[in-house]
């Protein structure tokens, strides 16, 4: 009997081989991170939950051509980033199937931060939190997706610009102009802007 294993390449190979238990495994291990970034980039709960669904959606339906050119992560980080530009483009979020499989880890994932939120956030930062949040908001789509994938996923312009089918010089612009707005934002709330954006990039 062949032994079972939970390293991401044994896991990968066993999901394009149709096992659902080892595709929900990788899935246990980004699901956080990325209902995070589509929470931030939504600025809204259930538009999050609905985005991380059909970013696993999408990932299950193309597991398959997988072929671990980049890693795992890198490659459903693309996935991810070709549902927000489409969702961006479309005047409403077009609902899609989806299987038990994906709501069950994005639920699991939004209850985790749920309760990360209520129970380890100081009432302090749960403010700056909000600020942030409304910051975000007077953001373009563009900009926001930008300033994410640059000081919160740690992207280079060129990943960005090639992520985005933009050039470096916009990306710089975009977030440039992202980081400009919510200094101006935060600053007329708070006197700690520099400790906000940071945690725009980090919560």
């Amino acid at each position: 009997m062949t032994a079972v294993t939970d390293n991401e390449p044994d896991l990968i190979r066993r999901a394009q081989a149709d096992d659902a238990n080892a595709f929900c495994s990788l899935a246990e291990r980004y699901a956080r991170r990325i209902y995070l970034l589509a929470f931030h980039y939504c600025r809204n709960a259930q538009d999050a939950e609905d985005l991380s669904q059909e970013v696993w959606l999408k990932a299950f339906q193309a597991l398959a051509g997988f072929r671990a050119d980049s890693s795992f992560y890198t490659w459903l980080r693309r996935i991810t980033i070709n549902a927000f530009l489409n969702h961006q483009r479309s005047s409403s979020f077009r609902q899609q199937g989806q299987t038990t499989i994906i709501e069950l880890v994005d639920s699991d994932s939004q209850t985790r931060f749920e309760a990360r939120s209520v129970s380890a956030e100081t009432v302090y930062n749960k403010v700056l939190f909000e600020s942030v949040m409304s910051a975000l908001g007077e953001l373009t789509p563009s900009q926001r997706l930008m300033f994410l994938l640059r000081h919160y996923e740690g992207m280079s312009y060129d990943e960005i610009a090639a992520a985005m089918n933009c050039s470096p010089g916009t990306v710089k612009k975009g977030v440039s102009r992202a980081i400009s707005k919510l200094r101006a934002k935060l600053d007329m709330n708070n006197d700690e802007p520099e400790r906000l954006t940071r945690l725009a990039a980090e919560c």
